[in-house]
């Protein structure tokens, strides 16, 4: 009998039915094609041979089967399999387009047209370095599940990759092991993924490299610390002592007032010249307020009832709350009892009401306005909070909606807002190349027993321009009623002084830094990737928790008692992984592709190699110019260190 793979739509073409891909599909290891298991007339007996299985096309069964991807039609097995295998030993194509052909001539679908095209760009000057870095990372971190470059990517702590939906379509499947290894994946990070931030960076950085304009500067995003600067929050002795609890504010290094709407743009920041970019992070609220992403120091709302809101942050100070990235649920503030001592009290005492910041908000879903959004590491239900301790800004919302209901904790009453995303940058967790375009709103099952319900009905004041292609103020920003203080000449010579903004002078030297170690603060070596979504060198790992046991005796005073497993934190964040570092796994892709970018790092440019074949007035040059620098420098003073990479 015949046998089929499954069209394009999933469907087995023997039996009409569409089989689950994780479960009853088999992927060609020769030419990707999937088939259904269940009507192979041969299908593999051990799950060791599912990893290098040929389909009947490329293996040479005795069937008379068709080209895959149009049923009923015979085709010679030996010519198809004869060109799959003229694709692979073309070594004039890279990985991707390779996959690209092969998935082409499977299907039946040659498009000679696109490859013109293709040629035609890289002849135009997308190729070199940019395209082989793009080309790598979709060959070395490829999604399990889609077999794509991951969006929003989980890293499993055996090295293997998938998008967030695929890794949360996975897991509510009740198959909670590793859909390449069928290693078992921990519990806490099935019902809780995180994010890889360290690779949603650099797959962002080499798509935007590769579609900026040649002798163009690609924008890269950086991740700016505050950590060296001397015009911290610590501003008196008494607050050195005590700490950042009693810590005044630093100097605000941008010249906007307290109650400006919508992104800080580049005008606005006279040192850097780049604005507050999407992604940005600082240590603490503190930080974050010298920035002016949000000017509160412990409130998660800032604006006034007559005025407006400005900013909100998510921290996980209400359980109502929920965050799906592009828009969350946001819950208003009050209803608490603070009096007295109770300074971090969270049992709700009285309703919520549409007063004081709580209006705000609701004035900013009226008009429209967009409300700058920053996320805190304590939010620990999202898979978008950053990872690390610290506060992330992640652009603009509008809200949308506003409504009261009653909260989880089932007898008080709580203002709730829907916030969507309209940022004209792409969001942190994401690696597009462009920011958000109109959504269509969520469906909220919670309206249904909303009160006191609000929905703007005006044009919004921020909205989408279709004809320049981005958000934009589309009715004039309110008036600012706070004034801005001039900075003088010393001023921001100080300021420059202490911001040191990285310059990177090549896309890969770029990427190196994404895959640098924390702890140690180089690139990698041997990696490992933790549950929670970090990376380190697992020597650096394993040296932090050297002598530390698994497990504590409490054994004393001849009463036994039973073991209790010892705590061992992330060095990044609160997450435990004493279960990890039982039997760490390098994360083998991570480490090839460090290698790879090593390798190429070491190559030779063309113009060194003419400088080192003309040893002529280049040296002599570059000599003299030594001799004189160490003439003019001082005897006793060592030579410069070598900087070490960090992120």
């Amino acid at each position: 009998m015949a046998q089929y793979p499954c069209n394009e739509e999933g469907v087995c073409m023997r039996c009409n039915l569409k089989p689950p891909v994780e479960t009853e599909c088999l992927l060609c290891s020769t030419c990707g094609t999937p088939w259904h298991v269940a009507c192979l007339s041969s299908p593999p007996k051990t799950l060791e041979s599912t990893r290098e299985w040929e389909c009947p096309d490329c293996s040479g069964e005795d069937d008379p089967v068709p080209v895959s991807g149009i049923a009923g039609v015979d085709s010679n097995r030996s010519v198809l399999v004869a060109a799959i295998r003229a694709i692979e030993a073309d070594e004039s194509l890279t990985e991707a387009q390779k996959a690209k052909q092969k998935q082409q001539l499977v299907s039946g679908k040659v498009d000679e047209d696109d490859n013109d095209e293709e040629e035609k760009e890289n002849e135009g000057g997308n190729t070199g370095e940019d395209v082989d870095v793009l080309a790598a990372l979709r060959q070395s971190f490829m999604c399990v599940i889609c077999r794509d470059l991951p969006e929003r990517p989980v890293t499993t702590p055996c090295g293997h990759n998938f998008c967030l939906k695929c890794f949360q379509k996975w897991v509510a499947q009740k198959n909670p092991t590793c859909g390449k290894c069928r290693t078992a994946i921990p519990k806490k990070m099935a019902n809780n993924p995180r994010i890889n931030d360290s690779l949603v960076s650099a797959i962002r950085l080499a798509r935007v490299s590769k579609s900026a304009p040649v002798g163009g500067t690609a924008k890269v995003y950086h991740y700016v610390s505050n950590q060296n600067r001397p015009d911290k929050a610590f501003t008196t002795e008494r607050a050195k002592k005590t700490g950042k609890a009693n810590a005044a504010s630093g100097k605000i290094y941008v010249t906007i007032p307290q109650d400006h709407f919508g992104p800080i743009p580049a005008e606005n920041d006279p040192i850097r010249n780049q604005g507050v970019l999407v992604g940005e992070f600082w240590a603490d609220r503190l930080d974050c307020r010298q920035w002016g992403a949000h000017f509160p120091h412990v409130a998660g709302i800032a604006g006034q009832a007559e005025y407006g809101a400005q900013s909100v942050t998510l921290s996980g100070g209400y359980a109502d709350d929920e965050d799906h990235g592009e828009w969350f649920l946001y819950t208003g503030s009050g209803g608490r009892d603070l009096s007295g001592n109770k300074r971090t009290n969270k049992v709700q005492s009285s309703d919520q009401k549409f007063t004081s910041s709580n209006e705000a908000l609701r004035l900013s879903c009226k008009m429209g306005y967009p409300v700058r959004v920053v996320r805190s590491h304590k939010e620990k239900r999202s898979a978008y909070a950053p990872g690390e301790k610290g506060v992330r800004y992640d652009g603009v919302y509008r809200i949308e909606k506003c409504w009261r209901k009653v909260g989880v904790q089932g007898k008080y009453k709580m203002c709730r807002y829907l916030f969507v995303r309209c940022d004209n940058e792409p969001a942190p967790w994401t690696s597009d190349e462009h920011g958000d375009r109109p959504r269509d709103l969520p469906n909220i099952p919670e309206l249904k027993m909303a009160t006191d319900l609000f929905e703007r009905k005006e044009s919004p004041s921020w909205d989408f321009d279709v004809s320049e292609g981005r958000w934009k103020w589309i009715k004039a920003p309110p008036a600012s009623k706070k004034k801005v203080a001039a900075m003088d000449p010393e001023e921001r010579r100080n300021m420059k002084r202490a911001i040191k903004a990285a310059r990177n002078n090549s896309v890969r030297d770029q990427l190196l830094k994404e895959f640098s170690c924390t702890i140690c603060r180089d690139v990698m070596n041997v990696p490992v990737t933790t549950p929670c979504g970090h990376n380190f060198c697992k020597g650096c790992l394993e040296g932090t928790f050297a002598g530390v046991s698994h497990v504590r005796e409490r054994s004393r005073g001849g009463r036994t008692l039973r073991a209790q497993k010892n705590v061992m934190k992330c060095p990044r964040c609160p997450t435990d992984i004493s279960d990890f570092l039982q039997n760490p796994q390098v994360n083998i892709e991570v480490m090839n592709m460090i290698e790879a970018l090593k390798k190429k790092a070491e190559e030779p440019t063309p113009i060194q190699e003419v400088g080192e074949s003309s040893g002529t007035a280049g040296e002599e040059n570059s000599s003299g110019e030594e001799e004189e620098s160490q003439m003019v420098g001082s005897e006793d003073e060592p030579p410069p260190k070598k900087k070490k990479l960090s992120v």
